[in-house]
Order: structure tokens, then sequence, then C-alpha cells
């Protein structure tokens, strides 16, 4: 517990000395308007907090002879970014420790850190990679950052929890390592979905998303014209 504890404390720092709170201020309207607009990430924020909860939860409400985790937290990245990321998943770890009679505090915490922090971060590295070194536009988007990157991360962030303990009740090493390469996929699938649908449709609600960027033909010469 006392690296759970330790894990969560740094994230929390390093998030709050970047102020994530600055992503959720009122803007002024288009063309110097007087009137204030409400930062479009409060609604991907709200739904996180309502929704997130009972997934982070199930495996304890309902037992299962292979419980089955849904993270989601290479999604929240993407939406939120890392740095309101990071506070957020805390609090859907509190949400789903109160929700849940069955989950233990340290248990909460488990689920937050390798679940949560440990996969947000590594998107969030992740995501760096494929903006600095990858073509930009919006397919590489969608499969690098919201697919492939979500699979990779989950499954690396699962195979740490498992060395440190967080392991799967009732199974063995073998099949809990593919047990958890068969969740990233599935975990994969969804953000990579979600991620499309969002992309396109509801671009404001993506804080890592930017028009400038992937929906400009690259300049020669750049480095980030190369796939």
């Amino acid at each position: 517990m006392f690296l759970e504890a330790s894990i969560a404390a740094l994230a929390l720092l390093l998030a709050l000395l970047m102020r994530p709170w600055r992503m959720l201020a009122s803007r002024p309207g288009p063309g110097g308007s007087q009137d204030l607009i409400a930062s479009a990430l409060i609604t991907p924020l709200l739904a996180v907090l309502v929704l997130l909860p009972w997934a982070w939860a199930l495996p304890t409400l309902y037992r299962l002879p292979l419980q089955l985790h849904w993270s989601a937290a290479p999604l929240v990245v993407i939406l939120l970014g890392w740095p309101l990321a990071v506070p957020c998943l805390l609090a859907v770890g509190a949400i789903a420790f109160a929700v849940s009679p069955e989950l233990s505090a340290s248990e909460a915490l488990g689920v937050t850190v390798w679940q949560g922090l440990v996969p947000a971060t590594l998107a969030m590295l992740w995501g760096t990679i494929v903006r600095r070194w990858c073509w930009h536009h919006i397919f590489v988007f969608i499969l690098l950052r919201g697919f492939l990157g979500t699979v990779l991360c989950l499954f690396i962030a699962s195979l740490l929890g498992q060395w440190a303990g967080h392991v799967l009740p009732n199974v063995h090493d073998d099949l809990s390592r593919m047990a958890r390469w068969l969740m990233a996929w599935s975990d994969g699938v969804t953000t990579g979905m979600l991620t499309a649908v969002f992309v396109v449709f509801r671009p404001q609600w993506v804080a890592t998303w930017s028009d400038a960027i992937y929906l400009q033909p690259p300049m020669p010469g750049d480095r980030s014209d190369k796939p």
C-alpha cells in the first residue's frame, strides 16, 4: 500500500503544479464579447465522474470467476489531458470506494493507481512520442493514441500491477497475463471508437486534439511528415 500511496501522491503533486483548473476556466465569447463561455471540458469531466466509478467498482459488486476490469484511463487522458486526468481519476477511485461496500481502502487505492494513474501516465508519455515522431494526421491520432496506445499502456500497467501484488483472484499467473492482454484489447477497441466519434463530432471535448496540428498538411522538410 505504501508504493501505491507514494505513486498517487507524486502524480497528484506533479499534476497540481501544472494548475489543471485553468482548463476549466470560462472564456470570453467570440469577437471579444463580454459574455463568458463555460469550458467544454466540463461535460466529459462530469461524465467520467458519474460513469467510471461504477465500472471500477463492478468486479466487487458482482463476484465472477474472472473479474473483468475496464480502466478507461487512456481515454480520460485523451479527453482531459494528463494534469486534469490525475485528480479526476483519484476522485473516481474515491467514489468507487464509496459506492462499493466490498471494496476496501487499500483495494480502492490499488485500483486507482494500477487501473488509473499508471496507465494514464503511460498514455501521456505515449502521446508525447506519437506527437513528436509520427505523422500528424487524424487517423494516426485515432489509431495510435486511441487504439494501439491504449492496448499497450494498459497491458504494461497491468503487468506492473501484477508484479506489485495487485493480482486477479483465483487465476494462475500465466492465465492472468493472457486475461490482462485480452482486457487491454477490449479497452483499446472502446477507446479507439470513442476517440474517433469525439474527434469528428465533439472535438471541443478532446483536450489533446488540435485542428491546427492534425488537419493541416505537413510542411516540406518537417520530420513529422514521415510515417
